[in-house]
């Protein structure tokens, strides 16, 4: 079986408070739901970085790949702790490993991966990372 991640193991964090909607009839966090704190914790980094503006960035990531492994159910009302960590770095995309906490709670709820491929916004062809994001996703790396 494989090591269950810790907080530890991830480089930047998000707290994500669930809303009552994200709430499904079984009184926890609707699958779908996690899918969306992901993709939340991964623009929100690039936003924070100066890696992407929504609007004008002409590099744009689009996810290609996404996967969730559901270990405890998440509820409104807490707050979701995002944990992002870049699993690996290629020519034009970027594999996200992510990992869901409870707010304080050790291990986590769900954990994840999301890829990005970064495409000129205009003809959505791939385009090589530049130096820059390199650099700056290559902080959040992984031993």
């Amino acid at each position: 079986m494989d090591k269950v991640p810790t907080r530890a193991d991830y480089r930047w964090f998000l707290s994500i408070p669930t809303r009552w909607m994200d709430n499904d009839v079984y009184g926890h966090v609707n699958n779908v739901v996690y899918y969306s704190y992901f993709d939340t914790v991964v623009n929100r980094m690039l936003i924070a970085e100066g890696l992407l503006d929504i609007e004008r960035s002409p590099t744009i990531g689009l996810c290609v790949e996404s996967h969730c492994a559901f270990a405890a159910p998440l509820a409104f009302p807490e707050t979701v702790e995002a944990g992002l960590r870049i699993g690996r770095l290629g020519n034009s995309s970027v594999r996200y490993e992510i990992a869901l906490f409870r707010e304080g709670v050790e291990p986590p709820a769900a954990t994840g991966h999301f890829v990005h491929v970064f495409v000129d916004r205009a003809t959505r062809r791939p385009i090589p990372l530049d130096a820059n994001a390199r650099e700056k996703l290559g902080r959040l790396m992984t031993p």
